[in-house]
């Protein structure tokens, strides 16, 4: 029998918008409300707000809990202080991505770990067998926080003067805890941003006001063409079990000079050798659009993938990442794309097709 997908804590909010809701990760998720073009261009401008409590969260304390995330996470949080976050991957033995994911460090012995919705139960599982002979515990906190994304040029002014939660003080890649509220500033658009984690009545709250102050509600269509546009990967897309944060071009969230985590030897290996394939940016001279899945050729033979694929919103082109063969993976490569029955020219470049544009003071 089909597991139901679950809602969040915003869900009738959604609903009452208009918003087309649609299945991801295991929850019904607002795709859009007005439309993504707007939506992608608020973020970019002003300022949205997304709701992503549909994230997973898992809290690790004990008195090993530092050697057990650096035994499952690819950075390395030894030298990390109290209030800093860490990306990096979770791999399998193989250097496969078990998932991407950000790292909270919340005391000398305590991490909280913000991992990817359709990942959960997989995550859960792995982080638990993981475990075994560390002296840890661990907390799987799902269900007891919301999350809000406020993310564009004018998300410190909205957090400020909106919400009233004080956060000129944090830099690129931190966070504080006032009560049971945590304020980060990461993002996911390339624009300056922060997330919210708290009780779902309090989510609510801030939504409404939000809401109130005519903030744009955001939908995961133009999350994604957000975070595409300036190269951010997608699990399942840029990341996977085949593909290693090597391949991905990642490798400076993988730490090989630490002294052992899940995946070192295969992906040290890697890194030594070249990876075989490499994911890239390519960008078509036509208006046609690259998806998904979409054949990439070179001199008529298959060389690679699509991984993701959009004419830009901010930009106004047509591109593409790609997975290719790493013998087609320097800049200004010339490739097809096959796109149905017929095929695009098109230019291997860089995979930031828009430039990022955070606080990082």
């Amino acid at each position: 029998m089909e597991q139901e997908n679950k809602k969040t804590c915003l869900y009738d909010k959604h609903v009452a918008l208009g918003a087309l809701m649609s299945p991801f990760g295991g929850f019904v998720m607002p795709i859009q409300y007005s439309n993504i073009i707007e939506e992608h261009q608020a973020v970019r401008h002003e300022c949205g707000v997304f709701d992503v409590s549909h994230m997973g969260e898992v809290l690790v304390s004990g008195t090993e809990a530092e050697r057990y995330v650096n035994h499952i996470f690819t950075n390395d949080v030894s030298c990390m202080p109290v209030g800093k976050i860490l990306y990096g991957m979770m791999c399998y033995e193989d250097g496969g991505v078990v998932d991407d994911l950000l790292v909270y460090k919340m005391g000398d012995d305590c991490f909280f770990l913000v991992i990817n919705a359709a990942n959960i139960s997989k995550d859960w599982a792995w982080i638990q067998e993981q475990a075994k002979g560390y002296d840890v515990v661990l907390e799987h906190q799902s269900e007891a926080y919301g999350e809000l994304a406020v993310q564009g040029p004018q998300s410190e002014r909205v957090m400020e003067q909106v919400l009233g939660l004080a956060c000129k003080e944090l830099s690129f890649y931190t966070f504080k805890q006032v009560n049971d509220v945590i304020v980060s500033r990461t993002g996911y658009t390339g624009e300056d941003g922060f997330e919210i984690y708290a009780q779902p009545s309090y989510i609510n709250e801030c939504w409404d006001r939000l809401m109130e102050a005519g903030v744009k509600p955001c939908g995961l269509g133009c999350r994604d063409t957000l975070r595409f546009e300036v190269g951010l990967p997608l699990y399942g897309d840029e990341l996977s079990a085949d593909i290693t944060p090597i391949m991905a071009g990642l490798g400076a969230f993988v730490k090989l000079d630490k002294q052992e985590f899940i995946g070192r030897e295969a992906l040290l290996r890697q890194k030594m050798e070249g990876p075989e394939k490499k994911l890239v940016g390519i960008e078509l001279s036509d208006k046609a659009i690259p998806r998904h899945g979409y054949t990439i050729l070179k001199d008529g033979q298959e060389v690679g993938v699509v991984t993701t694929g959009y004419h830009t919103i901010s930009t106004d082109k047509s591109v593409c990442m790609a997975l290719v063969d790493s013998s087609c993976a320097a800049l200004g490569t010339e490739v097809e794309i096959q796109i149905r029955k017929k095929t695009f020219p098109g230019t291997v470049c860089k995979k930031r097709f828009y430039d990022k544009h955070y606080k990082k003071e």
